[in-house]
């Protein structure tokens, strides 16, 4: 039970790190759209989906080794200190050429454009470094504190510098530079991160060991960007700019159900990897399989139950054909938060290249789907793709998943539970008030099913916490 509690509060504390952030995105996108010239907000645009596409790329995804590796050594400081030490040895330089040959690729842009740029771009592969090594050294609330900070830090000076000093996109950039710069400062100050470097300690086998294990989650990451990106391009190729934004719309709330997946997936990662020496991993992987599919699929259920209710709240215009694309494309995605319960035990057991490689073999499925199937079935073809790729990388992981650790998964409840949720997708296709009301109704029953074990145990705590409310009132 006490390894249930701490996922639940490590989920938690993750998901605050994860969901401000997220607020204050929408809170300045009407500042920057309505400040900025198309030209300016598509280079900001383009800048923050740059760096996300090329930092894995030229760290090889070391931070994640920082996470990894911290945990097996947490409470022995020299090895604390080992492993922080080279990874900041390796990074520094890496990004200082990185900073370089930026700068210097940007020769389009004005001169304070560039240095704000390759300013931001140093600063957030030194963030996502401390980050995760905050993340290995169980320092959860750090990090989710520092990624408030900076998401305060982007909306204080965003509002500034762009509603207020109308600077523009110079203003803009430098909110990114600052809050960043936020982040960084509050996790180097909390973690003493000054103090833990220690260059004696820099060891070439130490740095080898750890790019060992990092460096397959580069394609993994390419590869993850393919599946999202490679169904908007193809679309756009085969049948336009406005097909594209059908599928645009279509994603809005299946995209939400990445947050709080992505969420899980980091605190499931640290629960996974300090349980994988113990005896008694392979039952508890199976247990909390069992848990996690029924959680998931139930709560994707309710989702499925709420969309027609959310697409008439989220989304205006006529757009009529993304509606039908939902359901599909939420299928898809509990099938990829599934995936993401069997990465986190790859990387308890630093298996990080069938990682790579399951997400390259999902990735290349999903591209040909698309353009096997666009000429025929339209904008169907892009949303199918996404579930079937899906679909195989989950299978893919559980087959494989077998050689490191005996998972028993109850293929059959599997099976009869996805039946049910394929009903309900196709019951809200129908988009029928009546239908969608007894549609809702059979998803809220299908959650508590497959659920029941988890809500009488909140149950049992809440009263639990209130008789001892009551007891000390008395």
């Amino acid at each position: 039970m006490k390894r249930e509690v701490s996922l639940v509060k490590n989920t938690f504390i993750l998901g605050l790190g994860m969901f401000l952030p997220k607020v204050a995105s929408f809170v300045i996108l009407p500042v920057l759209t309505g400040e900025l010239t198309k030209d300016d907000y598509g280079t900001y645009d383009l800048i923050t989906v740059l760096v996300s596409l090329l930092l894995p790329a030229v760290t090889l995804q070391i931070q994640t080794a920082a996470f990894r590796f911290l945990i097996e050594e947490r409470g022995n400081k020299t090895e604390e200190n080992r492993i922080i030490t080279n990874i900041l040895v390796f990074t520094a330089p890496v990004s200082i050429v990185a900073l370089v040959v930026s700068f210097f690729c940007l020769f389009g842009i004005g001169m304070l454009e560039r240095t704000l740029i390759c300013l931001y771009f140093f600063l957030d592969i030194y963030a996502s470094t401390i980050r995760q090594i905050a993340r290995g050294l169980s320092q959860n609330k750090d990090y989710s504190i520092s990624a408030v900070l900076g998401a305060a830090g982007r909306l204080v000076f965003t509002l500034l510098f762009v509603l207020i000093m109308h600077i523009g996109l110079e203003g803009a950039t430098l909110g990114l530079v600052i809050s960043v710069f936020i982040e960084v400062f509050y996790i180097t100050v909390k973690l003493r991160l000054p103090g833990r470097i220690d260059f004696s300690l820099i060891s070439s086998k130490s740095i080898k060991q750890m790019l060992k294990y990092s460096w397959p989650m580069v394609p993994n990451n390419m590869s993850m960007w393919v599946m999202r990106m490679s169904d908007r391009i193809i679309v756009t190729i085969f049948m336009g700019v406005g097909a594209n934004a059908v599928y645009s719309v279509a994603n809005k709330i299946p995209s939400l159900i990445t947050l709080a997946q992505s969420t899980f997936s980091m605190a499931w990662q640290e629960n996974a990897s300090i349980v994988s020496k113990d005896d008694d991993a392979p039952a508890y992987y199976t247990y909390m399989f069992r848990a996690v599919f029924d959680f998931m699929a139930g709560s994707f259920a309710l989702v499925i139950a709420a969309t027609p209710l959310l697409f008439k709240i989220l989304v205006r215009g006529s757009y009529e054909e993304a509606y039908i694309q939902m359901p599909i494309l939420l299928l898809g995605m509990f099938f990829f938060s599934i995936t993401g319960y069997l990465g986190g035990i790859y990387v308890a057991y630093k298996k990080t290249k069938s990682v790579g490689i399951t997400t390259m073999v999902a990735a290349a499925c999903n591209l040909l789907v698309d353009i096997v199937l666009i000429n025929y079935i339209g904008l169907y073809a892009a949303s199918l793709s996404t579930l079937v790729s899906y679909i195989l990388l989950c299978v893919y992981r559980m087959v494989d998943l077998k050689k490191i650790v005996q998972i028993r998964y109850g293929v059959p409840h599997m099976l009869i539970v996805t039946f049910f949720l394929m009903i309900t997708g196709g019951l809200c296709c129908i988009h029928n008030i009546w239908i969608d009301i007894a549609n809702a109704g059979f998803c809220v029953i299908l959650f508590v099913i497959l659920n029941k074990t988890v809500i009488k145990g909140f149950v049992n705590m809440a009263k639990s916490k209130l008789n001892n409310i009551l007891k000390k009132s008395k």
